[in-house]
């Protein structure tokens, strides 16, 4: 049995079963919608389809973060039982919530000096950050110990690549991130825009390319242009997607072509609610490990 555990977010985007097969327990993010609260549980008190629907059909939910309450449950009673934690946060970049945890760390070292409590800003998001959770269980699996995988890390995150890119502009004009105008232009001409995350962990838009047929080929490209070793990569790549998944498998499809020494298959998950309610629906991410993340 290890000595520590590792914990996450549910804005990892992994599904349910990941969590329990790794043994990574997350806390949850909650969301608004419709006038009602709902936690971020990877589907489980509203599925994906519905979800993704009532944005279609008009609906703006709104998110909140982790609190520092919610770390101090999620973090004490692995501490009663004697075990060390090795929480990795979402991207500072994008949410507040790792400062939640630091903040949650600090009272309770306070009260049990004697365990460890340390925290990654994982400057990554979705199921990017699933795989920087999940290289972490690997290492922890492999015997490391909890300041080996710390260190692992926080040397290595920034080589965990993101790139996105989104056929519906809805949620980003209703959002404020685009205006009227480029929301208009943008639906007309098919534009997608292709965005990935920089070394601060913020989501950047990079290019705007027309069609969905160009933009898949675009981001597989990416990854030939980024992925350690180009071609000959060798590690996992994961793929979340927003009530897309024909075109989340056509960029999956794509990439196990062209990367012949991918470790299995690419994974195809869903974005989850909280990520979502800021992407909407016609959202497909891509991620794997390459070059360092540069701004």
């Amino acid at each position: 049995m290890s000595e520590y555990i590792v914990t996450c977010c549910s804005t990892a985007d992994m599904p349910l079963e990941f969590f329990k097969a790794r043994n990574v327990p997350f806390v949850c993010f909650h969301f608004i919608m419709d006038g009602m609260e709902y936690e971020d549980d990877l589907g489980q008190s509203m599925a994906f389809d519905e979800f993704y629907k009532r944005i279609s059909d008009g609906a703006q939910p709104t998110t909140s973060q982790v609190n520092v309450g919610q770390f101090n449950d999620l973090f004490e009673g692995f501490l009663k039982e004697g075990k060390d934690i090795l929480h990795i946060s979402l991207s500072s970049g994008l949410s507040g919530t790792y400062g939640s945890a630091c903040a949650a760390r600090d009272v309770l070292l306070e009260k049990y000096p004697d365990r460890k409590i340390l925290v990654v800003d994982s400057l990554a998001a979705s199921s990017g950050y699933g795989l920087l959770v999940d290289a972490a269980c690997d290492l922890r699996d492999s015997g490391l110990n909890i300041e080996q995988v710390y260190d692992y890390l926080q040397e290595n995150k920034l080589y965990d690549h993101h790139w996105f890119f989104s056929t519906d502009l809805t949620s980003y004009y209703r959002g404020g991130r685009i205006s009227a105008a480029a929301n208009l232009f943008g639906t007309m001409l098919n534009i997608c825009p292709l965005l990935n995350v920089n070394q601060e962990g913020r989501l950047i838009p990079r290019e705007k390319i027309r069609g969905k047929k160009k933009v898949i080929e675009e981001i597989v490209k990416k990854m030939e242009l980024n992925a350690k070793d180009g071609l000959d990569y060798s590690g996992k790549c994961f793929i979340s997607n927003s009530s897309c998944y024909e075109d989340a498998r056509k960029v999956a499809d794509l990439v196990e072509s062209r990367f012949p020494k991918l470790d299995g298959k690419v994974m195809i998950n869903s974005i989850g609610t909280v990520i979502g309610s800021h992407t909407g629906p016609g959202t497909v991410a891509l991620f794997f490990f390459g070059n360092k993340r540069t701004d």
